[in-house]
């Protein structure tokens, strides 16, 4: 039987399956790549953010398969909505977006997500996503979750959204592939084949 040349494990290796080591550069990978994608997107203007939030959704499966399924509409006196995604072909139902790109450093707090509900409430609307490049404090995330106001608010955080536009292949290429067999123990059972 022919052996196969395999590098000598290194230390750290060893209390690792090969699985956990591929899972784990795998991470590494995707997290330096989300701090390249968030870099990448604070050297482009609000126009540009705007659009790519509302790409991102419609790549996630949400306006459906039809033209005209998003829009931005940032603009000087949007009154607080920056994209609107129809959730169908007559539009009884959309999700309104507020986009920040903001430094990532920074913190969005409760009164922006206030601001929000009442641009949402403007409209008449019941869905809301604020998206940032930045984080949501504590008092914001807490707020989002209080549905008394009669809205459902999602808050996407940089790290979020790198995670999603990784996931859905925007502003990402993929450079390689690799697939990890295993034994099949049905193929060698004694059944009769």
């Amino acid at each position: 039987m022919k052996s196969y040349d395999l590098p000598e494990a290194r230390e750290e290796d060893v209390e690792n399956t090969p699985e956990e080591i591929i899972e784990g550069a795998y991470q590494k990978i995707n997290v330096s790549l989300a701090d390249e994608l968030l870099a990448a997107i604070m050297e482009q203007t609000p126009t540009f953010f705007e659009r790519l939030v509302v790409q991102l959704l419609i790549k996630m499966g949400y306006g459906g398969a039809f033209d005209d399924a998003g829009k931005v509409v940032g603009k000087t006196n949007d009154e607080g909505i920056d994209g609107i995604i129809r959730e169908d072909k007559l539009g009884f139902s959309s999700i309104y977006i507020q986009a920040k790109r903001w430094d990532i450093g920074m913190t969005v707090g409760r009164p922006e997500i206030q601001k929000f509900v009442g641009a949402l409430a403007g409209q008449g609307a019941s869905k809301g996503l604020f998206i940032t490049t930045a984080q949501f404090s504590k008092d914001a995330k807490n707020y989002a979750e209080n549905r008394a106001y009669g809205a459902t608010i999602v808050l996407v955080d940089g790290k979020m959204l790198a995670r999603l536009m990784i996931e859905n292949e925007l502003g990402v290429s993929p450079v390689m592939k690799y697939t990890i067999r295993k034994l099949d123990g049905d193929y060698f059972s004694e059944s009769d084949v």
